[in-house]
């Protein structure tokens, strides 16, 4: 079984990952459809969207290490 800590460090490896694709992605997406954002906005999208990861990632994460 995967200790707490674990999941926590497995989870914030992982959402970190996203959260650099997902910046360089919206990065090129929001200019091709002429959305305007600022690199300071996007930064703030990117951190909600971070949360929201980590925070699912770590449930879930948490919910099978449960299950045997």
């Amino acid at each position: 079984m995967q200790s707490k800590k674990l999941s926590v460090i497995e989870t914030i490896t992982n959402v970190i990952t996203g959260l650099i694709i997902s910046f360089l992605i919206q990065l090129a997406i929001y200019p091709a459809l002429d959305i305007k954002v600022s690199v300071n906005q996007n930064l703030i999208i990117t951190a909600v969207f971070f949360i929201a990861s980590f925070i699912r990632g770590y449930v879930i994460r948490r919910i099978f290490t449960k299950i045997k």
